[in-house]
């Protein structure tokens, strides 16, 4: 059973920066769609950035230009990690933030949270004004 294992996550001022990573215990991972979404309280878990097997990027409009998803592509590296460096962090970026993989698709079309079938436990992002 692959696993994904989150870090990462604090609290910050509004304006700093933190850089998140998931660690895949599995390379196979490196095969599919990888994404990080995130849940605020009382809120829809929404996806905010993805990456396909190709290394083609998405992002959600509300972390366009702000948020920026990379990974390691090395297949010899047994525990691939997957990144989210977040820079110029507001107030309503708080939430839970998990990354999650969707198998059997190398491209990340789908935004819909329930079609991700492995999901990492989850790190806290709080950002204060």
């Amino acid at each position: 059973q692959v696993q994904l294992v989150e870090s990462g996550g604090g609290s910050v001022q509004a304006g700093g920066s933190l850089r998140l990573s998931c660690t895949a215990s599995d390379s196979t991972v490196l095969n599919y769609c990888w994404a990080w979404f995130r849940q605020a309280l009382g809120k829809e878990r929404e996806r905010v950035a993805s990456i396909g097997s190709k290394g083609v990027t998405a992002y959600s409009d509300s972390v366009k230009g702000r948020f920026t998803i990379s990974r390691d592509n090395s297949k010899d590296n047994a525990k691939p990690t997957l990144y989210l460096q977040m820079n110029s962090l507001k107030p309503e970026d708080t939430a839970m933030y998990y990354c999650a993989v969707r198998y059997g698709y190398w491209a990340c079309y789908n935004r819909d949270h329930s079609e991700y079938n492995l999901w990492g436990q989850g790190t806290q992002v709080t950002v204060s004004s």
